[in-house]
């Protein structure tokens, strides 16, 4: 049985550094034993790297993920408005 690992963060430097030893050629399975990162975590740097060079979430976006992001903050506003709206109406109507 495997035993869940903690999840580690690790910082941009770290991860630098691991993409640049294998840009060096280091073997991609020498660094994960080595560092003890999960395969899945080793390749989304590297590709992150060579995709934007930034390993930050929001510089790794498709475009569809950031259209996506963008109508639900609108949608929210749009709500938000709304239930100002019915509570001023509400306000109102009490008043009568």
């Amino acid at each position: 049985m495997m035993t869940k690992r903690e999840r580690r963060s690790f910082s941009k430097e770290f991860k630098e550094q691991i993409v640049q030893l294998h840009a060096s050629g280091k073997p991609r399975a020498e660094i994960i034993k080595e560092y003890e990162l999960t395969p899945s975590a080793f390749d989304k740097w590297v590709r992150q790297h060579s995709t934007t060079g930034s390993f930050d979430e929001k510089d790794n976006r498709t475009p569809e993920q950031e259209e996506l992001i963008k109508l639900r903050k609108e949608e929210n506003q749009k709500l938000l408005m709304e239930n100002d709206i019915l509570k001023q109406a509400a306000l109102i109507m009490g008043r009568k």
